[in-house]
């Protein structure tokens, strides 16, 4: 874990709220002690879930998409340190392990260009580098019997995500994707929009369900792979749920569920999928926050829930640069679905 980052408690002091009579997550959390082996502390501590943290948007910009998701893990961690602990939810069943170390590779590609194919090899070359520290922490992660709540960076971390738990679980696993987007895209050198179509040819992924596509940006080529290989690849879209009304909602997210329930799954949510939200693909068309809300909680009370990952969000893509409001809403996604993790009868 040399590229780990691991969080002190100043650092959860500087970017929590106090009040006098409030006890807010940031003072309860727990953090990795000075001179220990994270993974070590994992392994004994009572807490259930870690938090970890990619701030990093090279995989958007090799997929020629706007930067700025790198900022989605410290709008983040205000967003949760400052969640009041209390009966329904505790601050001190997350330990948060810290965030990856991407500056030099942020700095290498801040005057690559995507239109240069030289630059966009050196793109796909800094995704794969990432990949190999992204799986690696959450295979440790899950190895030490936790369940890792990862946040920020482009989607191309589903990637890491996906090999990194199957490594864990010895096996390939499943995954549940809320996206407008499939990421299901040829394998052209790694990039934000073929994280799964990777993890799917290497054999880390099983069964992959894309949950509210978009017609209008979903190609024919991506369509006709997924027709080929249904048995194992399926998705609905967003139109026929909530324009045409030709699906339900809720027995969608049924449907999904018996598709992939029977193995390890992984949650991976796209920010893009909700309108307004400063992702490097926004929206003016899509779910509502409280359906993605009701998404989360549904799959996170399955027993092979293994991992929740909620990227692209991209507070300065928004109006304003201390947008606090994507935290919250990443703080409302990581609560729900700790309250309906720890819900599960064993």
């Amino acid at each position: 874990m040399e590229k780990l980052i691991t969080f002190s408690i100043n650092d959860l002091a500087k970017v929590t709220n106090h009040r006098s009579g409030e006890i807010k997550f940031g003072e309860k959390m727990l953090i990795i002690p000075k001179d220990t082996d994270p993974f070590d502390f994992m392994k004994k501590s009572e807490a259930k879930f870690v938090l970890f943290g990619i701030p990093e948007d090279i995989g958007v910009r090799a997929n020629y998409g706007r930067p700025g998701a790198a900022s989605g893990w410290q709008s983040a961690i205000k967003g949760i340190a400052n969640i009041q602990h209390n009966r329904f939810s505790k601050g001190n069943q997350i330990i948060v392990l810290g965030y990856l170390d991407v500056k030099k590779e942020m700095m290498e590609v801040e005057h690559l260009d995507f239109n240069d194919i030289d630059d966009r090899s050196k793109l796909s070359q800094l995704v794969e580098k990432i990949d190999k520290e992204v799986s690696h922490i959450i295979c440790k992660i899950i190895q030490a019997g936790k369940v890792p709540i990862v946040i920020g960076g482009g989607h191309n971390n589903s990637y890491g995500n996906i090999k990194g738990a199957a490594l864990a679980k010895g096996k390939a696993i499943n995954a549940v994707n809320f996206d407008a987007h499939s990421d299901f895209r040829i394998l052209e050198g790694r990039h934000s929009g073929n994280g799964f179509s990777y993890a799917f040819e290497e054999g880390f992924l099983k069964k992959y369900f894309i949950f509210g596509l978009h017609e209008n940006y979903t190609s024919k080529n991506v369509l006709d792979i997924i027709k080929k290989i249904e048995d194992r690849v399926r998705y609905n879209t967003y139109d026929s749920v909530n324009i045409r009304k030709e699906k339900v909602f809720s027995e969608e997210m049924t449907n999904a569920l018996d598709f992939i329930k029977n193995d390890p799954f992984g949650i991976e949510i796209d920010l893009d999928a909700i309108p307004d939200i400063a992702s490097s693909a926004m929206t003016l068309s899509g779910f509502s926050i409280e359906e993605l809300r009701r998404f989360v909680s549904f799959f996170a009370k399955n027993k092979n829930a293994t991992y929740i990952h909620i990227c692209e969000g991209a507070p300065d893509l928004g109006e304003d640069k201390n947008n606090h409001l994507i935290g919250k809403l990443i703080g409302y996604l990581v609560t729900d679905f700790m309250k309906s993790h720890n819900s599960i009868q064993v």
